[in-house]
């Protein structure tokens, strides 16, 4: 957990902070709330398979597509095959999107300057630049930037990678060790004309893809399975035919994914550029957080748990908004 958010507009040299009081339902147990989450993806997959396969319910299929199913005649299908999906290709879905001119590049790296609970979300001209903490000094780093960048980036030794990243970070932030291999990744913007089709479902980047600002990819993946979850539970106990549930799931996922999509994208091309005319509008918009706690609670409520009459009655993950 950490529990504040330092957002830095690096351009401006202004920013806010993020604290537990703008939760819009901050702790009421005497405990300090945490802002957000950050877990690591490599065991979140393994719990996450591992509990498929026990699932006596569930049939997991890795490598197929959803036709493939067939034959065992479910009730639903969840084709969860990622950006590429094979799935929404045999289906016949098309999708609408782009790609971006900048890549993401991840690294873990030992930090120092920064308190160990705090995350920083930093709008560089060059895109977006979070600090995520992970514990022991140790942080997670995403990086975007111009795709040419990011390979140059990912080729450097240890100590010229941790050079270009001093350049870049704010005070008071020092780069002492780098822990890993950096590795660059392409973005972009997807969203698949189509949410289901008979009994099938797409969840997660097999139906949507956006910008990796905010961490907002993996919470519009959490309520997909939020949404799914509470229909399959309607079913369960008979208020819902099974055969409804796949399009029951797109009616109502579209206006979250739709308002996040366009979010995301609005805010990386307002940041990543030096336009004089944006300038004023992007120090207005910080002044205006920074001055109003409504509108701060009313941001991380709808980062968290989308639009305020999309949220779930009870969320399966308290993950936010990393």
């Amino acid at each position: 957990p950490f529990h504040s958010l330092r957002l830095l507009d690096a351009a401006l040299q202004r920013g806010l902070t993020f604290l537990p009081d703008d939760l819009p339902q901050p702790s009421t147990s005497g405990s300090v709330a945490p802002i957000g989450w950050i877990g690591r993806h490599a065991p979140l997959m393994e719990h996450l398979l591992e509990t498929l396969v026990r699932h006596p319910a569930i049939t997991l299929q890795l490598g197929e597509t959803a036709s493939s199913a067939a034959s065992t005649h479910p009730q639903l299908v969840v084709a969860a095959d990622g950006p590429a999906s094979a799935t929404r290709t045999a289906l016949g879905i098309g999708s609408w999107g782009w790609d971006y001119r900048q890549q993401c590049l991840t690294a873990e790296v030992e930090l120092r300057g920064s308190e160990p609970n705090q995350a920083w979300e930093l709008l560089r001209p060059e895109g977006p630049f979070a600090v995520l903490p992970l514990g022991n000094g140790l942080t997670q780093l995403v990086w975007s930037a111009p795709a040419s960048r990011c390979r140059q980036l990912e080729s450097l030794p240890p100590a010229a990678f941790l050079d270009s990243l001093m350049a870049v970070l704010p005070d008071p932030l020092e780069a002492d060790a780098l822990r890993d291999q950096p590795r660059g990744f392409p973005v972009g913007l997807r969203l698949a004309r189509r949410l289901s089709s008979g009994k099938t479902v797409l969840v997660g980047e097999s139906a949507h893809r956006c910008h990796p600002v905010g961490g907002q990819g993996l919470n519009l993946c959490w309520r997909d399975v939020a949404v799914l979850h509470r229909l399959a539970s309607r079913a369960a106990t008979g208020s819902m035919a099974p055969h409804r549930i796949a399009a029951a799931y797109g009616r109502r996922r579209w206006p979250d994914l739709v308002l996040v999509l366009v979010a995301t994208d609005l805010l990386v091309r307002l940041h990543s550029n030096r336009h004089p005319l944006l300038l004023p509008l992007r120090r207005s918009a910080l002044a205006l957080l920074a001055a109003a706690r409504p509108l701060r609670r009313l941001v991380l409520g709808v980062m968290t748990d989308g639009l305020p009459r999309l949220r779930p009655r009870r969320s399966l993950a308290s993950l936010a908004p990393w």
